[in-house]
């Protein structure tokens, strides 16, 4: 079996995770978690880059500062992760779902406009599959209007768009370190980025339950207390650990991963356009290699390249049910102007493995199973 994904994994983890655990402070905000915030905020060149126990918990506090209460409106494609949606939602926010664009899966931004209202907050923008959405018209929307923009860059991290990295451009981000990411905090893990100053003294008080506990022990008061909103929104310090063993390696994982895309590319690329589709990168941007996938013709045939491919022990998956369709979509969001696309293209995706430590005759097998599942299927076209 090639499974759709391992962890990655390189070696340097274990070294600094022994370390934190014999460490005398494992609860947060340890050496690690301050190197790991540290070598974001160089990274990004960012005011504040705060380590969460998940990207879903990094999007709630970004929910926080903004204010988001009931009646509120928040843009987003409805082709995301239910966390997307789920961290406005639980401050009282109608989310307004906009159609994507087909070349990359990332909302229209010519389509944001229009659904900007009186009680629009925020446009939630999400890089799927590490390729960047539409920054400037975007920005330039939430300029005029005076909303905020929030990179959901799960996705997205060591990519860019016109040379700025990811998670820099919007007034705050979140990242991923889930285990099916680029680099993982050891199975969970998450970031809030602050480009924004306004937002960094407070999010510091949200992170630590509500209270000034981060003054206090910079020496700026001589006691803390409650004085806001917020939550345990601090990692543990194994976590933080096991990420910076893989912050000294980004440069291998990276190019281990761009070898998988562009083998993948180049294997399949015969097929197109008469049998699949390819993924695109547009020029103003620059990849991470953190997915690859294909389209098919229909939603009938990616069922049974799916079943061959599972039949051949290949770990391929299709990807999100648009948010809209959903129960909770329904009720708690609405679909702004027409889904053009966001369906139809959803059901002819299908992802295929790509992680660290791949060899290349597994990488070989796939584009292999590939070809063979296409050729079966064929006859199923249109």
């Amino acid at each position: 079996m090639i499974p759709f994904n391992k962890p990655p994994y390189t070696g340097n983890e274990d070294k600094y995770v022994i370390a934190a655990m014999r460490s005398s402070k494992m609860s947060g905000d340890g050496d690690f978690t301050l190197k790991c915030q540290a070598w974001f905020e160089q990274f990004l060149a960012c005011p504040k880059a705060l380590l969460t126990p998940s990207c879903t918990q990094a999007l709630e506090m970004a929910a926080i500062l903004l204010d988001i209460k009931e009646g509120d409106e928040v843009i987003m494609p409805s082709f995301t992760f239910v966390s997307t949606a789920n961290a406005f939602v639980l401050r009282g926010a109608k989310i307004v779902f906009v159609d994507v664009r087909p070349d990359t899966m990332n909302v229209n931004e010519e389509l944001v406009e229009a659904a900007v209202t009186d009680k629009t907050v925020a446009i939630v923008v999400v890089h799927y599959a590490g390729i960047s959405c539409e920054m400037d018209t975007i920005m330039d929307i939430a300029k005029r209007k005076n909303i905020f923009v929030v990179e959901d860059a799960a996705q997205g991290m060591l990519s860019a768009y016109k040379g700025r990295p990811l998670g820099s451009i919007g007034h705050m981000a979140a990242f991923s370190f889930h285990e099916t990411k680029n680099y993982t905090s050891g199975g969970e893990g998450g970031l809030l980025i602050i480009n924004d100053t306004q937002f960094v003294s407070r999010a510091e008080v949200i992170r630590e339950k509500g209270t000034n506990r981060s003054q206090f022990f910079r020496g700026m008061i001589d006691k803390y207390t409650w004085v806001d909103i917020g939550s345990s929104y601090l990692p543990g310090e194994l976590q933080a650990a096991y990420l910076y063993g893989q912050l000294e390696r980004v440069d291998e994982i990276n190019a281990a991963r761009n070898t998988i895309w562009v083998a993948y590319f180049e294997g399949l690329k015969d097929l197109a356009p008469d049998f699949i589709e390819l993924p695109f990168i547009p020029e103003s941007c620059t990849g991470n290699a953190h997915m690859f996938y294909f389209k098919l013709p229909s939603i009938t045939i990616r069922t049974a390249v799916l079943r061959f491919l599972s039949e051949a022990k290949i770990g391929a998956v299709f990807h999100y049910i648009p948010l809209h369709s959903s129960p909770a979509g329904k009720k708690l969001g609405r679909f702004n102007g027409v889904d053009t696309y966001t369906t139809k293209e959803s059901e002819r995706l299908v992802r295929l493995p790509v992680w660290f430590g791949m060899r290349a005759e597994e990488i070989q097998r796939v584009i292999d199973c590939v070809r063979s599942a296409i050729r079966e299927t064929s006859c199923l076209k249109g």
